[in-house]
């Protein structure tokens, strides 16, 4: 069930809230987190639907703030879903109008539940600095989307250089399996590695993010080199010994390569939001490999190999 609520207020929305939840149970009280979805009109179907899909293995509340017509008189479409509706918690999808668009933090301030965790998440094109944003300081996590920026290299070097401990992108989120496919290559005896090398489309964030892990990491210059894609396609480790090769060119499977070995075929697709986002919520703690990860890069020369 799904209740409209035209031109309304926080405080009847509060009240529709509190109804819904003594008609179902409780509804919001047991749930994981609230997670807050700053996005515009164009962006809020497939953020909300990636919310779902996320709710799924972390229970919680969607409250989507989608900014309308900038221009328009101050007012407030709200459109709130019972748990079940679209997902295991309640939805609250929030059209702000006018200058309520550049205050949101006003409007949901008053529907957070007390003692819940809050992480807000920006799909489109997010705040330089999240941790200052005014819903971002009402969070303990903020995710941005470097990808979904104009010049995406650039919107994420420019946020690092505001880093706070909360702070993810989901251009590193989206590298997990290649991490973990790394390390496991790595686990096995495999020589020093004395070199790095990064193939992926340009402009693309998550590359430049995976150089600057593995030079932080493996204390090694990391060359970066374009490809035509899809997103990353080939990782490459120079070894005393010979190379250890990840190469990707349908963005769906893999070959591992390593000397004196057999190749391997591995699954390794490429990550949707629902996906990333799901990873992102399992924890509320700052993320230390990814700060590490961003200084590098944020030390460095845009552009530079690493």
């Amino acid at each position: 069930m799904t209740l409209y609520l035209p031109r309304t207020t926080t405080a009847k929305i509060t009240e529709a809230l509190m109804s819904e939840r003594l008609s179902v149970g409780g509804g919001a009280m047991n749930m994981v987190l609230t997670l807050v979805i700053v996005t515009d009109e164009a962006d809020h179907y497939d953020a909300v639907r990636a919310a779902t899909e996320a709710g799924l293995e972390h229970p919680s509340r969607v409250i989507a703030l989608i900014r309308r017509d900038p221009d328009a008189e101050p007012a407030i479409d709200a459109e709130i879903r019972r748990p079940g509706t679209s997902g295991p918690g309640e939805a609250v999808l929030l059209r702000l109008y006018g200058p309520l668009g550049e205050h949101p933090d006003s409007v949901v301030t008053p529907l957070l539940v007390p003692d819940a965790p809050v992480v807000v998440w920006w799909p489109g094109a997010g705040p330089m600095d999240p941790a200052q944003d005014p819903v971002g300081r009402l969070a303990q996590r903020r995710i941005t989307d470097a990808l979904r920026a104009p010049d995406p290299l650039r919107d994420l070097v420019e946020r690092v250089s505001h880093y706070s401990p909360g702070d993810t992108d989901l251009t590193w989120t989206r590298l997990t399996p290649w991490r973990s496919l790394l390390a496991s290559a790595m686990d096995q005896p495999c020589g020093w590695v004395t070199s790095a090398r990064v193939t992926a489309e340009s402009h693309y964030p998550s590359a430049e993010l995976l150089a600057a892990w593995l030079s932080d990491r493996l204390e090694v210059p990391v060359e970066r080199e374009v490809s035509h894609g899809p997103g990353l396609t080939e990782v490459r480790l120079i070894t005393d010994e010979g190379d250890i090769a990840i190469s990707r060119a349908d963005g769906r499977t893999a070959t591992l390569s390593r000397f004196g070995q057999p190749d391997q075929t591995v699954a390794l697709a490429r990550r949707g939001a629902a996906q990333a986002l799901a990873e992102e919520l399992r924890r509320l703690d700052a993320d230390e490999i990814y700060e590490g990860a961003t200084r590098h890069l944020g030390s460095l020369p845009t552009g530079s190999a690493v």
